[in-house]
């Protein structure tokens, strides 16, 4: 069984994102990023006795915390799944179209990126691995083994927006030749010095290495499948709570939640003969984007790429 992190993680939009479910005392809710526990801990505060709540995680230091919370809180229940799954599990336990309100914090944790051997980051030198569960799936360094050049370029380009995708992925596959990638400042040497426009306060590996750990844990497949798990589970007036740290998450989920506020309609030939029912929208937008304050930016500078978007399901 593995060990709790000591690496320590501050909740990004705490208070903001528990406010947005409009909690009620005896609902079930679903905390889909469990990490560390911040949102479910405050959740759980303001649940009554008759209150639920069911975390999703794929680290299994994630895993052993939230084992930890539910030894101590009967009202909650940690799952070791991703949250791509929440509609299997949620129809195991018969809550489907009953949950009263969905919370995804989307990236990776700070004791993830902080831990040298999660091989998340370039600023620790640790094993190439960047799985969220170690223990299932193909690691950074087993995936840069075999992928071509073609490949590699394209998660670079597509998940990391490198612009030197090309160029980076030539080098990458030149240096494997003469000995694998097995530690992270192996990699981000080699990205660093294939990168010919460094740019002043970033590391010329960062967009690479996001590229990789995206394309590794498949972050993108399972918010696409997530979302509309989430929509099904929720109940009318259930809300659906997302935070994202990068465009390519926050661009999914706000095309998700248009084309449900909007309805089909928009898509199909005028003349053509469905009933309206079918483009009725099923989510309604609540407030605009929600970004991190003055203070919480002073306090954790990650928080300055968060943006959390709100919804309500209608039908």
């Amino acid at each position: 069984m593995s060990t709790i992190s000591s690496f320590r993680h501050i909740t990004v939009l705490l208070d903001e994102a528990v406010e947005a479910l409009a909690l009620r005392a005896d609902g079930c809710y679903l905390d889909g990023t469990f990490g560390r526990g911040g949102h479910s801990r405050l959740i759980l505060e303001k649940l009554g006795p008759d209150g639920r709540l069911l975390g999703f995680d794929k680290d299994p230091q994630a895993i052993a915390a939230g084992q930890a919370l539910a030894a101590d809180d009967g009202r909650f229940v940690i799952v070791q799944r991703s949250f791509a799954e929440l509609g299997d599990e949620v129809g195991a336990r018969g809550l489907q179209g009953k949950v009263d309100g969905v919370l995804l914090d989307l990236g990776v944790s700070s004791p993830q990126l902080d831990d040298p051997e999660r091989g998340f980051s370039f600023l620790n030198d640790g094993p190439l691995d960047m799985r969220m569960n170690p223990d299932r799936g193909v690691s950074a360094a087993q995936w840069i083994a075999s992928a071509t050049e073609e490949e590699i370029a394209r998660v670079l380009k597509d998940y990391g927006e490198e612009r030197f995708a090309r160029r980076m992925a030539r080098a990458v596959v030149q240096r494997r030749q003469e000995k694998p990638f097995e530690r992270t400042a192996d990699l981000a040497a080699v990205l660093s010095a294939a990168n010919p426009a460094w740019e002043k306060g970033k590391n010329p590996a960062t967009r690479a290495f996001q590229g990789i750990r995206i394309h590794v844990n498949n972050e993108l497949g399972d918010l696409e499948s997530g979302l509309e798990s989430a929509l099904e589970a929720l109940a009318v007036g259930g809300r659906l709570v997302v935070i994202s740290f990068h465009s390519l998450e926050d661009r999914i989920v706000k095309q998700f939640m248009r084309k449900h506020a909007k309805g089909e309609a928009d898509k199909l030939p005028r003349d053509l003969p469905i009933r309206l029912a079918a483009f009725e929208p099923r989510l309604k937008l609540l407030g605009k984007p929600q970004y991190a304050s003055e203070e919480e930016l002073k306090a954790n500078p990650r928080s300055r790429s968060a943006v959390m978007r709100v919804a309500e399901k209608l039908k």
